[in-house]
């Protein structure tokens, strides 16, 4: 009867404590796809070498513009893993001036539905045309941090990462 007992008692810890594993890893990949769920603008460019005219004149432009409240690259993530994608970068008029560089905020933006995975690390985005783009993604709060050469946006494609907001 001891025997039974002791038997019951240690199956049912086992039992438990492998079902609440299962319950973190579960829960860890539900918080990782909640985290990126909302709308993010891009706000900043960070280039990994200062020195790189390009991507200074890529953080110019994006500093100047989101300065201005003007946004051109918005992600919206769904719950659905449906991915709404606001681009006004091929809209950019960029006029070099005797005071520096003025950039109106575009009027017009391309949309692109598409959809995405996010594993906490890597973001996986299947474009309309079924090609997969793997973008490295890391998520602090309300700051989104993606590199800018797995993106490949141009003028915000150098070596670095945009920074972005969610809102």
């Amino acid at each position: 009867m001891k025997h039974n007992l002791f038997l019951l008692l240690v199956t049912s810890v086992m039992i438990i404590s492998c079902s609440t594993d299962e319950n973190n890893q579960m829960e860890e990949a539900q918080t990782d796809e909640q985290a990126i769920e909302g709308s993010w603008r891009a706000s900043e460019f960070q280039a990994a070498n200062p020195n790189s005219s390009n991507v200074n004149l890529g953080a110019e432009i994006l500093a100047n513009l989101t300065a201005e409240d003007c946004y051109i690259l918005t992600f919206t993530f769904n719950q659905d893993l449906t991915l709404i994608a606001e681009n006004a970068v091929n809209y950019l008029e960029i006029n070099a001036t005797a005071t520096g560089l003025e950039v109106p905020c575009p009027t017009q933006s391309d949309t692109e539905a598409s959809t995405y995975t996010y594993d906490g690390e890597v973001l996986s985005i299947i474009d309309q045309a079924g090609e997969v783009v793997n973008v490295s993604v890391t998520i602090e709060g309300n700051i989104m941090t993606a590199d800018a050469t797995d993106l490949d946006i141009p003028n915000f494609d150098g070596e670095g990462s945009l920074i972005f907001e969610k809102f």
